[in-house]
């Protein structure tokens, strides 16, 4: 049994004003309000999303 790697993220700068990408890619990591917390598996996709957006969340 293994058990995958997962990776906290929480949103903590509002997406009004950034480009509409950045609110796609928000939105598609699963981020909805401002402090909100989602937690994801960790893949290099999702590392991408969140290296695209690193201004806006924080890794907890």
């Amino acid at each position: 049994m293994t058990t995958q790697q997962t990776v906290k993220i929480q949103l903590v700068r509002s997406p009004i004003g950034t480009k509409e990408s950045h609110r796609a890619t928000v939105r598609g990591l699963g981020l909805r309000k401002l402090n909100s917390v989602s937690e994801l598996k960790d893949s290099p996709e999702v590392r991408g999303m969140i290296n695209k957006i690193s201004y806006l969340v924080k890794v907890l």
